[in-house]
């Protein structure tokens, strides 16, 4: 028997954020803090701290995008520096956080898009992707998908939720 499958796909925009997002931000990441284990941090910050964390990135010249359908904010993505010497200044590390809600739907791939773009744009010459927890199955696809391969992990080096957490790295060449 043939069912029709009808899927739903949310029009979405990206945009770069806003210190004005930060409440909504911090929202859909303390939900990963909160729930998740593709953040290792345990404490979730507030409002003020992810302000200060977008004026930080976009203070380097480096993208921190935000997904918005509907109204409200989907998801968000961002380039970091790698490591603080000056010899890794030209390699970032990104991050992707999606509404809890919105997982699924194409968003991820929606945001990794231009934010390889515009990290290439500006020069940067290598992405890393470190994920949390090796069991983070939809983030490593995710990444598989836009070429990043895998370049290691590290075992039993988070400790959350009353369990050891591997961290997956992965490495793209923009």
């Amino acid at each position: 028997m043939l069912r029709d499958i009808k899927v739903m796909e949310p029009r979405v925009s990206i945009r770069p954020a806003d210190v004005d997002d930060a409440a909504r931000l911090a929202g859909i990441y303390n939900w990963h803090v909160r729930n998740g284990t593709a953040t290792f941090e345990t404490e979730p910050p507030d409002a003020a701290e992810i302000a200060q964390r977008i004026s930080t990135v976009q203070s380097k010249q480096l993208p921190w995008l935000v997904a918005v359908t509907e109204g409200r904010i989907a998801g968000y993505a961002y380039a970091g520096t790698y490591r603080p010497r000056p010899a890794y200044r030209f390699t970032v590390e990104n991050s992707i956080y999606l509404h809890p809600e919105l997982t699924g739907k194409g968003i991820g791939s929606l945001l990794m898009a231009p934010l390889l773009e515009a990290c290439a744009e500006r020069g940067c010459r290598q992405m890393i992707a470190v994920i949390g927890d090796s069991a983070n199955a939809a983030s490593i696809r995710l990444h598989e998908k836009f070429g990043f391969r895998h370049v290691g992990v590290f075992r039993d080096v988070g400790f959350k939720f009353d369990r050891w957490l591997d961290t997956v790295l992965m490495q793209r060449a923009l």
